[in-house]
């Protein structure tokens, strides 16, 4: 069967946009939004969808999609009731459902860096949520689901470096972690990605992250160099006297290389001069 049309719930937000851009020009594709009228209210590939509205049936009885790539966000037990449903419209569809996990799923570890093999540990309430949702879609045949953990995301346009460049400009706190070693990569980077994942029929778990890993600190100091003369002002937050990790990297589902990203490139990408998100119709 041909996956040509793709359903992209949270395609609103900030990588749910790259991912809906990227797409557009190749597959028939379509989006839900949460709130911004204004943006989406008269395009005719986009539904109004709350996570907690338990809407989502009639999306999927109307858009009918062989691919489902969920980006929500929201009230977690409303996710999972979601979640449950796309489990259930998959089974009985043969669609192919692509989650977008985290790197919390292992923030009870802390080590080493982790890879797609590895049991997931949270001691936090999103990674264990995210831990659940995981769960659930392997209860499907693994050829109807994939698993996409993610690394911090940065880029122009990403919210860590926009706060970062209020900062900058107006000489506030940020928040940095000397002794936090992360992965990272970019919104642009992670639909790429996506989409050779989909022509290739991949399935399983991915680890969209970056090659190497940096230490927090360091990376958001030489951002803000490449972005200013001027600086913000530094909080340093010590969770622990010894390096941490909350970074993932690939073993077991390496991407080609024309496909992966380092710490350097995600830099360069965060430090561009600003541009326009744009929405595709």
């Amino acid at each position: 069967m041909t996956k040509n049309k793709i359903l992209i719930l949270g395609a609103s937000g900030f990588i749910g946009n790259s991912l809906y851009k990227e797409l557009l020009s190749y597959f028939d594709v379509y989006g839900t939004y949460a709130s911004q009228e204004g943006l989406y209210g008269d395009n005719q590939v986009f539904y109004k969808y709350k996570v907690e509205d338990n809407a989502l049936d009639v999306i999927l009885t109307k858009v009918q999609p062989d691919v489902i790539i969920s980006c929500l966000r929201g009230d977690f037990e409303a996710q999972y009731k979601a979640h449950s449903l796309l489990v259930e419209y998959c089974l009985a569809t043969n669609s192919k459902l692509l989650f977008i996990s985290t790197v919390n799923v292992f923030d009870g570890n802390g080590t080493f860096p982790s890879y797609e093999n590895e049991i997931p540990f949270s001691e936090s309430n999103y990674g264990r949520f995210k831990i659940s949702i995981e769960k659930l879609l392997q209860t499907l045949p693994k050829k109807n689901y994939v698993i996409l953990r993610l690394p911090m995301v940065l880029g122009v346009n990403s919210p860590r470096v926009f706060q970062l460049k209020q900062a900058i400009k107006n000489q506030a706190a940020f928040e940095i972690f000397p002794n936090l070693v992360i992965s990272v990569t970019t919104a642009d980077k992670i639909a790429q990605q996506i989409h050779y994942i989909i022509n290739k029929n991949g399935k399983g778990i991915y680890h969209l992250a970056s090659k190497d890993v940096v230490h927090h600190d360091d990376l958001f100091k030489e951002i803000s160099d490449k972005l200013s003369d001027k600086k913000p002002i530094f909080k340093s937050v010590y969770s622990s006297n010894e390096d941490r990790y909350l970074a993932i990297l690939q073993k077991k589902n390496k991407l080609p290389k024309t496909y992966r990203i380092t710490v350097a490139e995600v830099i360069e990408d965060s430090t561009l001069k600003d541009e326009i998100i744009t929405l595709k119709k």
